[in-house]
């Protein structure tokens, strides 16, 4: 089952996500963290996406998809992905709809906090590429391609809303909730 997690850079979608994978031993894919190994290995890919990621601009969707497909490919049928980052507009949300497995799409957490919690979390975080400037775009960006997202994922009945302006395990609670609840959702006749 891909539990896809939404969210603004710095909502806390990665740490939600290793937590819940680290007790439940579900897997957490984080395309954040794939990109910046690709740019630090100074792969083809890495190149292609750091210019990108440097203004915080959207990697395209080519790279994205193809990248993700494959991890998903490779995952054993009855395992619990949480795909962290990805999607982030409407093609990549159509190319994984397309790329899953029949069924396999289960939930679309949607994790909000306001943009003043959200900056400051980013500027904490200090790393380099987190300015106030590119942060206050990169979040720009994102508002830009949340909201077909939202409606992509509640139209088709998957979505579910987690407010992370709150503590972590409060949070984690909710999640492992949502996840469990679809979880041992009775499979389609």
């Amino acid at each position: 089952m891909i539990s896809i997690l939404l969210g603004a850079p710095g909502v806390g979608k990665g740490t939600q996500a290793a937590l819940a994978a680290e007790r439940h031993g579900w897997t957490h894919l984080s395309t954040g963290d794939l990109l910046r190994e690709e740019v630090s290995a100074g792969s083809a890919l890495g190149q292609e996406a750091k210019a990108f990621m440097d203004r915080g601009d959207l990697v395209p969707d080519q790279v994205m998809v193809s990248m993700v497909a494959e991890r998903i490919a490779a995952l054993p049928k009855d395992s619990v992905l949480l795909l962290d980052g990805f999607p982030r507009s409407l093609p990549q949300a159509r190319a994984l709809e397309a790329a899953a497995p029949s069924g396999s799409l289960g939930l679309a957490l949607y994790f909000t906090a306001s943009d003043e919690v959200l900056t400051a979390r980013l500027l904490g975080r200090g790393r380099k590429d987190d300015t106030l400037e590119v942060i206050q775009h990169r979040l720009a960006v994102y508002r830009e391609t949340t909201e077909p997202l939202v409606a992509f994922y509640r139209d088709r009945g998957l979505l579910r809303e987690i407010e992370s302006d709150r503590e972590v395990d409060a949070i984690q609670e909710d999640v492992l909730g949502a996840v469990s609840a679809v979880l041992e959702r009775p499979e389609p006749a």
